[in-house]
């Protein structure tokens, strides 16, 4: 009995706090969109999850092969055409699964939208990204300027 409580007393402590769980997914969602300005597609590549899942169009991108195929196009060129930043990151209690989203921005830093993600603890301080989805910014239809 004394052996397995020492045992949860040791993984407790060394599991990360929830603040420092939550720094670390907003780290790694910055990392990830380090790759675009930095027009690295395998550093993207390396960020997504063996059965990453990305809503884009009207089927759903499915596993990391697919993801990175269909995202290489925004890889080519000198340019990014957009960005985008963390502004909400949130982890469940158990610690490993984390939610992350913020504004997209265009070349010009004009928001365009917002994306949405869940990613994946793999293994400790390693976070993988499964879900993205991206939305157009809500109608701003009638509002004055």
């Amino acid at each position: 009995m004394c052996i397995s409580t020492l045992m949860l007393a040791m993984a407790s402590a060394a599991r990360p706090s929830h603040d420092e769980l939550k720094k670390q997914v907003a780290d790694t969602e910055r990392a990830f969109a380090a790759t675009m300005k930095a027009r690295d597609h395998a550093a993207f590549t390396s960020f997504l999850a063996d059965e990453a899942i990305f809503f884009a169009g009207p089927t759903p991108l499915r596993g990391r092969e697919a993801v990175a195929n269909a995202w290489r196009k925004y890889y080519d060129g000198e340019r990014a055409p957009f960005s985008w930043e963390p502004e909400q990151v949130e982890v469940v209690d158990s610690g490993t699964l984390a939610y992350s989203g913020g504004p997209v921005y265009d070349p010009s830093g004009r928001v365009v939208g917002r994306y949405n993600s869940i990613w994946r603890l793999e293994a400790p301080g390693r976070w993988k990204i499964v879900f993205d989805r991206g939305e157009a910014p809500p109608c701003q239809c009638g509002k004055k300027e």
